[in-house]
């Protein structure tokens, strides 16, 4: 099939070249890198070997690219009204559209603007970043879990989640609301908190008091899940990412580098949306709406720094 990535940076970057370097046809969309990665190629520095890409399909407008089998949208959520400009020359009758990002309610709104474009979920499981130009950073993990949001052929979705795999990335596929909210138990609290306390993952972990709050933080997130009717999560799922997050890497999530970037924060997916709606369904979320006020606070005050 023929991919087209747009927002190559640290997770449309590495899936991309991961799928590029096993002989998959992929289009990249660039903007800052576009020309050093079209002089000097691609480099993935991974914990699972890493390699170089050269000779790639880069473009810095959606308009060159060709229609694509399935789009990998990587921009993050603060940037989908974009995607009314950037989505259409790619899409053909058949493309599925796999939105690799955070929060949630992202596949509703985008539906709303492309009402006849299959859409599915993409959760990502991966310590990764691109802190300089043309080169990926890929610490650890790495899995991705797909979700049917609105593709008419599970076929399709079975043959994605296939070539990923002869990429070499762990893939499956999954019920899509479980998986958003599965997502979300660690999102909510780890993206939030390194930004709010100015740490990384880890530290917030070998402190007792902060250890306590995460986790209290991720029963917020399961328990309205399970109000919601979300199967497959509880208690146990959370013990299994404090673990998960206990051997890996001292890591920023991807909005303490937008925060420490000085770019915006994807605030409403990952909080304002789900916070709503547990709200609505009667199981209000009290401890991260707490980090939701603290996080508008400082970006109320980067944003008033940066005029």
């Amino acid at each position: 099939m023929r991919y087209g990535i747009i927002g190559a940076g640290a997770i449309g970057g590495y899936y991309g070249a991961k799928l590029a370097h096993a002989g998959q046809e992929v289009h990249f969309l660039l903007r800052s890198d576009y020309e050093y990665v079209r002089q000097h190629g691609l480099q993935v520095d991974s914990c699972d070997g890493s390699f170089h890409l050269t000779d790639l399909n880069v473009y810095l407008h959606t308009e060159d690219m060709p229609p694509c089998d399935v789009v990998l949208v990587c921009l993050k959520s603060v940037n989908n009204g974009k995607l009314q400009s950037l989505l259409p020359s790619l899409l053909h009758d058949h493309t599925l559209v796999v939105l690799i990002q955070n929060g949630i309610g992202v596949e509703e709104d985008v539906q709303k603007m492309f009402p006849k474009v299959q859409l599915a979920a993409g959760l990502a499981f991966i310590c990764s970043a691109k802190t300089q130009p043309g080169v990926v950073s890929h610490q650890c993990y790495g899995s991705i879990n797909l979700a049917n949001y609105s593709c008419r052929d599970e076929t399709q979705m079975q043959a994605v989640v296939d070539e990923f795999r002869q990429a070499g990335i762990e893939t499956g596929l999954v019920e899509y609301h479980e998986a958003r909210w599965k997502k979300a138990v660690w999102n909510m609290p780890f993206n939030g908190m390194t930004v709010a306390l100015h740490t990384q993952t880890d530290l917030l972990l070998k402190n007792k008091a902060t250890r306590q709050l995460i986790r209290e933080q991720m029963m917020e997130v399961v328990n309205t899940a399970q109000h919601l009717g979300v199967e497959n999560l509880d208690v146990t799922f959370i013990d299994k990412m404090i673990d998960m997050t206990d051997a890996m890497t001292p890591y920023s999530p991807s909005m303490r580098l937008d925060y420490d970037f000085h770019r915006p924060m994807e605030i409403y997916y990952l909080y304002t949306r789900p916070l709503e709606i547990a709200r609505e369904a009667g199981c209000p979320m009290p401890k991260l709406e707490m980090l939701e006020a603290e996080l508008r606070f400082l970006e109320s005050c980067a944003g008033a720094g940066r005029q």
